[in-house]
């Protein structure tokens, strides 16, 4: 997977800022690349050597643009609306997943890059129905079956990148090679998205119950492991690789299914808090998360909350999905390593969190007496509508 150590290799990471595209800089530069790290807000301090810091917005070209001198390859990263309440504002989810592709592909045709591998998501084929060991023949889920705003532009990114392969590059100079790794959730110690989160709801006292069938998977990627498969991808859309990596797209994740619940059992467990023995039914949590998305749209312009869960959420931790690696083990030479969750608490630990001897107090009380309140309400108003018995498609 070795990058050749040259001086003309220069690669450009959009959203570099952020954890993963951080820790892919990182990595090229050990391995003796100029990396430039493309962010609309960059606040890193300590950078390695090699490394560059250029702060702009893919939403202007022009920005774009001007950092494109002399790179050979661009991984896009950026986006916007992943998780929370970010998936709410539909409009700059909008402006940055798909435009701001659309300005990536535009830039890097005028200034002659030609490959580009973009980050993508399981979602662009999974909106809530069961996958088992899916791979790249699924077809992209219809936009008006996605729950979401995210999940719908990351589908129509996706597409435009692979459309945009072999497309002629300015002055005769080639054509733009491009590919798409379709990403399971990240983990991985310092991750600041999904797993600060999960760790606030633990120490609040809201996780009090899981959901769904037991036995359903999903699968989970190591930051280390995406890093791997991205420089293996880049590389095989270079000649000598001969180009196979062109116009394709990967599923790239651990390779081991896992419940969603079991699979952060560690975390809570090994921060000194007890595993919730309550399973609720799927069908309430997405009426929940149905209900707190109303409330946040009527609401939000006047108290900027975060959602407890939103539907797209739910369908994620909750429904069957897991892929196939063969394609990505066979043509990139993709291995994933195993990691657990053990240096995911060290770090929350190094952190000051963990389960500290304590008395309940007040604060303790009202967000647990919310909590069962809302959920007293939401049950009684779900088996009021008749519910009960329906399917998770049913509340589409």
């Amino acid at each position: 997977m070795d990058l050749q150590k040259s001086p003309q290799e220069t690669v450009l990471i959009t959203g570099g800022g952020g954890y993963f595209g951080f820790r892919l800089g990182c990595t090229l530069c050990k391995k003796g690349i100029t990396v430039i790290l493309f962010d609309i807000n960059i606040s890193i301090q300590d950078i390695p050597r090699g490394m560059k810091l250029i702060c702009g917005d893919i939403r202007c070209i022009a920005d774009l643009e001007n950092a494109l001198q002399n790179v050979t390859c661009v991984f896009h990263i950026a986006s916007f609306g992943m998780s929370g309440k970010e998936q709410l504002n539909h409009k700059r989810i909008e402006d940055v997943n798909v435009k701001g592709t659309e300005n990536v592909l535009e830039a890097c045709r005028r200034k002659g890059v030609s490959r580009l591998v973009y980050t993508s998501t399981y979602n662009v084929v999974f909106g809530g129905q069961v996958i088992m060991n899916g791979d790249e023949s699924l077809p992209y889920l219809p936009l008006h079956l996605h729950p979401d705003h995210y999940s719908r532009t990351k589908s129509v990114a996706d597409k435009k990148v692979l459309e945009a392969n072999g497309t002629a590059l300015d002055r005769g100079t080639g054509v733009l090679r491009t590919c798409v790794l379709r990403s399971a959730g990240i983990y991985g110690p310092g991750e600041q998205r999904h797993l600060p989160r999960i760790v606030k709801y633990i120490e609040k006292g809201l996780f009090k119950f899981v959901y769904g069938d037991p036995k359903s998977l999903v699968d989970f990627v190591h930051v280390d492991n995406l890093v791997q498969a991205h420089i293996l991808a880049s590389e095989a859309l270079k000649a000598d690789k001969k180009h196979i990596a062109s116009g394709q797209a990967y599923f790239i994740s651990d390779g081991r299914p896992v419940n969603n619940f079991e699979f952060f059992r560690p975390l809570v467990e090994g921060l000194g808090y007890p595993f919730p023995t309550i399973r609720l039914p799927l069908n309430l949590i997405y009426f929940i998360a149905f209900m707190t998305e109303m409330v946040y749209f009527l609401l939000g312009r006047f108290y900027n909350f975060q959602p407890f869960l939103t539907r797209a959420e739910v369908y994620k931790t909750g429904v069957t999905h897991y892929f196939s690696m063969e394609k990505a083990r066979k043509e990139l030479h993709y291995e994933p390593q195993p990691f657990d969750l053990k240096e995911v608490v060290d770090w929350f630990k190094a952190e000051g969190h963990g389960r500290k001897f304590q008395n309940y107090t007040l604060k303790h009380l009202i967000w647990n007496g919310m909590l069962i309140f809302f959920l007293a309400i939401a049950i009684l108003t779900w088996f009021s509508n008749d519910h009960g018995d329906s399917s998770l498609k049913d509340l589409f």
